[in-house]
């Protein structure tokens, strides 16, 4: 575990520091940086663009948070920064721009988004510009297969995965079809729902395999409570751990 000590070294905030009460809208810029000024590590989502690029954002589509209604994949990374929030002035940032904003100063958890396409697009942008990043980062995604693809292309890069009780993805990602991919992944860390701690997997895999277990979203005391018991660190959002 020593070599990812810097990953549980501080609580992770979720998608930023973000507060829409007083402005600060989820994966932007300005979550980023009330992040980095609080001194927590940074959670955030990537989504991959039509032409190959990796943006912040949570959402397949636009709308939640946004002006529009297309699909990410369906838009370059240029039209994609021209999108306008309903609630803030900042605009979506591309990985690299994200890397050039955090530049070392706050731990960076990468969550990749995926539709269990096998579509490889998203971990080969991600690998090319952690290649150059001298800060710390580690990536994760609920795809055990885009982690067996990032340990294929750039195995000295961090990688978890994403997990909760009940699997995510198409029918093809569950059971067997789950595990040979979560087998190739070879996971150097886990990220397990809260809410479904404790549970005989993540307990294993800290404790049997020494890998840091991360918890995710930690938002009561009473999940904060549940965290510090089980998990080596908390995903957040919503107060200040």
């Amino acid at each position: 575990m020593a070599r990812l000590d810097w990953l549980i070294a501080q609580p992770i905030a979720h998608r930023g520091l973000h507060d829409a009460a007083a402005g600060i809208v989820e994966n932007t810029p300005s979550a980023v940086a009330a992040a980095i000024a609080a001194g927590y590590a940074i959670e955030v989502d990537l989504q991959v663009t039509a032409d190959g690029d990796a943006v912040v954002h949570h959402d397949a589509a636009l709308g939640r948070l946004t002006e529009g209604s297309e699909r990410l994949a369906a838009l370059t990374a240029a039209q994609l920064k021209r999108v306008a929030f309903r609630a803030t002035a900042d605009r979506m940032l591309a990985i690299g721009e994200l890397c050039d904003l955090v530049a070392g100063r706050a731990a960076l958890v990468l969550e990749l988004k995926s539709l269990y396409e096998g579509d490889r697009r998203l971990v080969a942008r991600v690998a090319q510009v952690l290649a150059t990043y001298a800060g710390p980062a580690a990536v994760m995604s609920f795809d055990p297969a885009q982690i067996a693809m990032l340990r294929a292309l750039a195995p000295a890069i961090p990688r978890g995965l994403v997990a909760e009780h009940r699997p995510r993805g198409s029918a093809r990602e569950h059971g067997l079809a789950y595990l040979r991919h979560a087998a190739a992944a070879a996971p150097q860390f886990v990220a397990y729902a809260v809410n479904d701690l404790p549970a005989a997997a993540p307990l294993v895999a800290r404790h049997v395999l020494r890998l840091p277990l991360l918890t995710w979203t930690v938002r009561s005391e009473t999940e904060r409570q549940r965290a510090r018991r089980w998990a080596d660190q908390m995903i957040f959002e919503g107060f200040r751990p």
